[in-house]
């Protein structure tokens, strides 16, 4: 008799293509959907990037109310109702930390296996919303039967030392990828670089949300001692946010307008790393981004901030730089690096657990297991 897939619920703000929401997805994408079929609890009416993709999958989509920390009780309520008409999860997987505390103990009560994953390392940033977040957080380490981390660090920022250092309530799930869509190729770099309108130039690149965590007007001040040294030079900026407005002013005000390439939000990632010289990464934090791994995989030699742990590090190609240091050594560091030879970075990415075939099936496995547990 054929067996239904155990259905697990992600919980997340909205699957945009954002880095966790690009990971969840290649899991997805990977993992034996006759098995184990995800669907999604998400905090926005609008519709995201990935969500038809979702449907054509067999995932479902259900829309809860964005928590800002004063709706707790109309929160609270939402999930309980939710849960008064779903008794389908036997597993759920939450990725917001900020409320995960309420929804995660909720889930508990009704006998569900629960999951607290962290994406992130703790945020610098001293506004409200920070400073309010770990009143919140925090008691999720008392509340879930189980921890992940997109790295060790990640995970101690948010769960505690002692939670990770339990074997048997933590582990790290690699922020992985598919491999071989990633390999540098001479043939789609040039077609790539054709389509942007890119001749010989020098291209820099960056992967990410236009937000104050990727540091973006840093970047730009880079980019600007950068043009100044080597004119024929190109910026390509890939992705979009709340700061659009405020980085193409930026952008005008550097005179810099000839120099950067604004892409928006797109899909053929892999393909546009080809078209990249150097990958430029001046984050404020980060967990583990899923687009280091994507730039080493593709032999992009990166430039990264000291913020970001070291266990991205994976080939040679990663160069970490003082977060602290100034716009002009940060230029300095990577024109007097810009000459190497890309190579096939394949061998390294699989063998340090980041490649998603080997991913999947261990998380694959867990939500069976774990599943067997509440059923």
């Amino acid at each position: 008799m054929n067996r239904k897939p155990i259905r697990v619920l992600q919980v997340i703000g909205g699957m945009h293509r954002g880095g966790a929401e690009t990971m969840i997805m290649n899991l997805y994408r990977q993992i034996d959907r006759t098995k184990v079929q995800f669907d999604f609890a998400v905090h926005t009416n609008k519709k995201m990037d990935y969500d038809d993709e979702i449907i054509r999958l067999g995932g479902k989509i259900y829309s809860f109310p964005s928590f800002s920390g004063t709706n707790i009780i109309e929160y609270r309520r939402a999930w309980k109702s939710f849960f008064d008409e779903h008794n389908e999860y036997n597993v759920v997987h939450g990725h917001i930390g900020s409320s995960a505390s309420i929804y995660l103990k909720i889930a508990n009560n009704r006998g569900c296996y629960t999951i607290a994953h962290s994406h992130n390392t703790n945020s610098i940033s001293k506004n409200l919303k920070n400073i309010i977040y770990p009143y919140f957080a925090y008691p999720t380490r008392f509340i879930a039967d189980f921890f992940i981390g997109c790295s060790r660090m990640a995970g101690v920022d948010r769960f505690g030392e002692k939670v990770v250092s339990s074997k048997d309530k933590f582990a790290v799930l690699n922020n992985a990828i598919k491999t071989e869509h990633f390999v540098f190729s001479k043939e789609k770099r040039n077609l790539m670089r054709k389509e942007l309108g890119i001749d010989n130039q020098l291209t820099i690149g960056h992967i990410g949300r236009f937000n104050k965590q990727k540091n973006h007007m840093f970047l730009l001040n880079i980019f600007k001692y950068i043009s100044i040294e080597n004119p024929n030079s190109v910026l390509l900026l890939v992705g979009d946010g709340e700061l659009r407005s405020e980085i193409e002013d930026k952008i005008e005000q550097l005179g810099l307008s000839n120099n950067v390439v604004l892409t928006g939000v797109r899909s053929d990632i892999h393909d546009l790393l080809q078209a990249m010289d150097i990958f430029l990464f001046p984050s404020l934090y980060e967990g583990l981004p899923v687009t280091l791994i994507e730039a080493q995989a593709s032999g992009l030699r990166c430039f990264i901030s000291d913020s970001i742990t070291n266990e991205v590090q994976i080939t040679d190609l990663i160069k970490s730089i003082s977060i602290d240091k100034s716009p002009m050594e940060w230029a300095t560091e990577v024109l007097n690096n810009k000459s190497y030879v890309r190579y096939d970075t394949s061998k390294s990415i699989k063998s340090s657990g980041f490649d998603i075939k080997e991913t999947a099936i261990w998380l694959e496995k867990f939500y069976l297991e774990k599943s067997l547990i509440k059923n």
